[in-house]
């Protein structure tokens, strides 16, 4: 891929290995964490009763054991919602790829509090965990938000969208190392699971050993600092083509099976994203939003159709499993790395970092929701559980579908035009307009 930019190997190395770095401690570490906390659930509601009946000398009801369990889990994209709105101001503050090093410092305590709970179980405090998974949380939220703002801004125009989606692909490939690594007979074991919780330190680690070696983002040195010498020593990674001049759980499955399928749905996440990253230079941006929107639709409404009628035909499970993995599909090849690149490109350098802690606010916001509730939608709602969801992708769909300008192709420059015609039609700002997009003769 990247022969076809014209970069030398050395380039291309250096271009690749940016990408890991950055994606090792950021995207990966989101979707890491987010699939690990299932393989010890029964362990830690177990746990969670066992320590609040040594201390007050009665079990906790299994409602508030449920409760305390969603609280574990929400604490995660609470953590995410402080991180996002921190990546902001950190990467104004110390840059993008300073900004991924420190935001390490927070793996690091979790991991040490982890550790610190799995070699003294006696301890007895479950509030460990919940500080542990607040703190990858915080994490998660920094990374998610700075990782593909630092590739948008490092990869060459005619790579950017391929290159950000690889935030997509790291994501999906920290849920399936999590979904194996969570495996019963690897670290999901009833006395190794806190081990599992502690593994996040493993990535942070290669991040800190790696990314103090690769360079900062040259549109951040140029425009941010003002340090031509120094965008102009970052730029040697980008390739000579940026130096030119212009312008639900199914009951007949047993327990022991489930583990395995939600493997096979995390490597179907995977798959979708290589898939996504090889065609969203072709296809562009709107078509795989709205798209991946549309069959999220019709994927959730056949599936719903099918829970319900699943005590009437026997081929109903097969129907109902086989929408999953088409649901999860059609996500990872729109939705999934495309939204993480729109807010790099419909923003400027200076309201980009403003761009990313509001959209990753909102996404940390409703992700704490969903796992604060989720547990007692499906008692209510049952079989009708996704219905809610499925409105979210009607109207994302509709929206991008009509409202969304494609940016395929397209420099920061260009890009803030469309969006200026759009804003304000028969108002162009014509060739003249310098904003602060326009850096002499570089197209950044």
């Amino acid at each position: 891929m990247l022969g076809l930019v014209g970069c030398s190997p050395a380039q291309g190395r250096v271009l690749l290995l940016t990408i890991c770095a950055a994606g090792i401690g950021g995207t990966f570490q989101f979707g890491y964490n987010l699939s690990i906390i299932n393989a010890p659930t029964l362990h830690i509601q177990e746990f969670t009763n066992e320590t609040w009946q040594t201390r007050t000398g009665q079990p906790l009801p299994d409602h508030l054991v449920l409760l305390v369990w969603s609280l574990i889990v929400s604490l995660y994209p609470l953590g995410g919602l402080l991180g996002a709105l921190l990546a902001g101001p950190l990467a104004v503050t110390l840059g993008r790829k300073k900004s991924l090093l420190v935001n390490n410092v927070f793996v690091l305590a979790a991991a040490a509090l982890f550790a610190l709970f799995g070699f003294s179980r006696r301890a007895g405090s479950f509030e460990m965990i919940m500080l542990g998974r607040l703190l990858v949380g915080i994490s998660a939220g920094v990374g998610m938000n700075v990782q593909p703002m630092y590739l948008g801004e490092s990869a060459p125009k005619e790579l950017r969208g391929a290159v950000a989606m690889t935030s997509a692909i790291f994501t999906a490939v920290g849920l399936v190392m999590g979904q194996v690594v969570g495996l019963r007979e690897l670290l999901g074991g009833p006395q190794a699971w806190p081990l599992l919780l502690a593994s996040c330190l493993v990535p942070g680690a290669l991040q800190l050993a790696s990314l103090p070696l690769l360079p900062e983002s040259p549109r951040y040195l140029l425009i941010d600092c003002g340090d031509p010498a120094a965008c102009r020593a970052a730029l040697w990674a980008r390739g000579p083509l940026e130096s030119r001049g212009g312008s639900a759980k199914r009951p007949q499955l047993r327990p022991a099976k489930i583990q395995y399928a939600a493997i096979g749905t995390g490597g179907c996440e995977l798959l979708a994203t290589l898939l996504s990253c090889l065609a969203i230079e072709r296809a562009g941006r709107r078509v795989l939003l709205t798209g991946g929107y549309g069959l999220m639709t019709c994927w959730g409404s056949v599936f719903t159709v099918a829970l319900c009628l699943q005590g009437s035909f026997s081929w109903t499970p097969y129907l109902a499993m086989a929408c999953i993995f088409a649901f999860i599909l059609s996500f990872g090849i729109g939705p999934a790395g495309v939204t993480g690149i729109l807010a790099t490109e419909l923003f400027d350098q200076m309201a980009r970092p403003a761009a990313y802690m509001v959209c990753g606010a909102l996404m940390w916001t409703m992700l704490f929701l969903v796992g604060l509730v989720f547990p007692f939608l499906v008692e209510g709602l049952s079989h009708f559980i996704y219905v809610p969801f499925l409105c979210v992708c009607v109207c994302a769909a509709v929206y991008s579908g009509i409202f969304l300008p494609e940016t395929r192709g397209k420099s920061f420059v260009e890009i803030s035009e469309e969006l200026h015609r759009l804003n304000f039609p028969g108002r162009s700002r014509g060739p003249a307009w310098a904003g602060p997009e326009v850096v002499r003769s570089t197209e950044l």
